[in-house]
């Protein structure tokens, strides 16, 4: 398959909801079957990935476009495309439209400043609990010299999502706790500015050094060598809130550091969190062959990629789900 665009121009691209065609003509032309999948951001890169993969051994070909779940969710019960992909559960509501998911990987958020924020230093080291981070994008806390001990009067900005972005929302529920948490358009009247996607706020908060938001890692750390290497930076999180960043809570230096952390439960869900692939109603024959390999072959690909695998039950609860249909 030709490709005429590296994957950071992809991820602008889906960042505004544009279309990413990874199909060409052939579906027009009758050259084989056709996926049509739109839907979340953040799963975006991966199901590029299988797609190339599963298309350069089939005859399927794929139109493949971001612009949030809850477009994808629209799209795919609007019968626009034949896939959804979401970066959160599916809501009550939508499985009685007849919405049926199944799990596909494990993605996350962080906290991301600039490369250059005043107290980067004092972050890195000290962390930010989840009460920190909740005073902060509730307004609660508005200058830098109030969330560190330094001498530094610097107000703090804080970016969000416009978009209908399941990222956003697991970030809700992460910030109010257990009990309370907070809604996308709660947090977006909250913000000082909000981005159409994921790629857009990271170029927001790389442009501000006072800043403050949330990304999918795949767009904090390097896609290719999976180091620290653009103009935002990830918050380290002061899980048990003691106020330092101990030794089993630093593992931020590279995405793999991080995706293990998250594997191994280090890094709390929510924000970490299952995405899913979804369809209406049962999947189509040629969606349906697409998204068992998802869950069988393609998952030996993850890892490389900046996500983190399903583990082996919940694995086989998805292929089993898969095979017996809502």
């Amino acid at each position: 398959m030709e490709r005429t665009y590296s994957r950071r121009s992809a991820l602008q691209l889906a960042g505004v909801g544009s279309v990413v065609s990874l199909a060409g003509c052939s579906s027009v032309l009758g050259g084989g079957s056709s996926v049509r999948i739109s839907g979340g951001v953040g799963p975006l890169p991966m199901v590029e990935v299988w797609a190339d993969r599963y298309e350069s051994d089939t005859d399927t070909s794929f139109d493949i476009s971001g612009g949030g779940t809850g477009v994808g969710v629209s799209d795919v019960l609007g019968g626009q495309v034949d896939i959804a992909m979401m970066g959160r559960e599916p809501e009550p509501e939508e499985i009685d439209q007849g919405l049926f998911a199944v799990p596909m990987l494990i993605d996350t958020v962080v906290a991301t400043v600039n490369a250059d924020n005043p107290v980067l230093e004092a972050l890195q080291e000290d962390g930010l609990s989840r009460e920190d981070l909740e005073a902060i994008f509730t307004k609660e806390v508005t200058n830098w010299g109030e969330v560190v001990d330094a001498d530094i009067d610097e107000e703090i900005t804080v970016y969000g999502r416009s978009d209908a972005s399941a990222a956003y929302k697991q970030w809700g529920d992460f910030l109010g706790g257990e009990d309370d948490a907070y809604t996308e358009s709660e947090l977006e009247d909250l913000s000082d500015g909000n981005h159409n996607g994921d790629q857009p706020v990271a170029e927001a908060v790389g442009s501000n050094e006072t800043a403050i938001s949330l990304n999918n890692i795949n767009y904090v750390y390097d896609l290719e060598s999976g180091d620290l290497e653009g103009d935002i930076r990830p918050v380290p999180l002061d899980y048990d809130g003691d106020g330092t960043i101990s030794e089993d809570e630093d593992f931020y230096d590279t995405r793999e550091e991080f995706l293990a952390a998250v594997e191994e439960g280090r890094y709390p869900a929510p924000p970490a969190r299952e995405m899913y692939l979804a369809s209406d109603g049962p999947f189509d024959e040629e969606a349906h062959d697409f998204v068992e390999w998802v869950l069988t072959e393609g998952q030996e690909y993850v890892r490389d990629n900046g996500y983190v695998p399903l583990e082996a039950d919940r694995l086989e609860e998805a292929q089993d789900d898969l095979a017996e249909g809502p």
